[in-house]
């Protein structure tokens, strides 16, 4: 049985199939096996995966504390690292201001 599915929460073998989801007989944990392959990605505003590394733009002005201009629409961002973890889940150093973070949902992949 090498197509056996492990449980996301318990790591559990004992898994079945009912409709289109997948439960755990162990702990009784319900999910949907598409969606567990696309945990820990994370897209850009278009859909397209990011990677650590890659170039991103920003698609709207962001308001920044205590800086007294926002992060301008069209704003280029090298050399980013995600954050799967966090809700602002992109750190990057934009010129200008210095490192931040910003939500995947604001940029699009370069």
């Amino acid at each position: 049985m090498s197509d056996t599915i492990l449980c996301p929460k318990c790591q559990s073998e004992f898994t079945y199939e009912q409709d289109n989801l997948q439960v755990c007989s162990q702990c009784f944990h319900v999910w949907d096996p598409a969606e567990v392959s696309a945990e820990g990605k994370i897209f850009d505003s278009l859909g397209k995966e990011l990677q650590n590394g890659d170039s991103v733009i920003v698609i709207k002005d962001l308001p920044v504390k205590g800086a007294p201009k926002p992060v301008k629409a069209g704003t280029k961002v090298k050399n980013i690292r995600l954050r799967p973890d966090s809700d602002h889940n992109i750190d990057c150093k934009i010129d200008g201001f210095g490192s931040m973070a910003l939500k995947s949902e604001f940029v699009k992949k370069a």
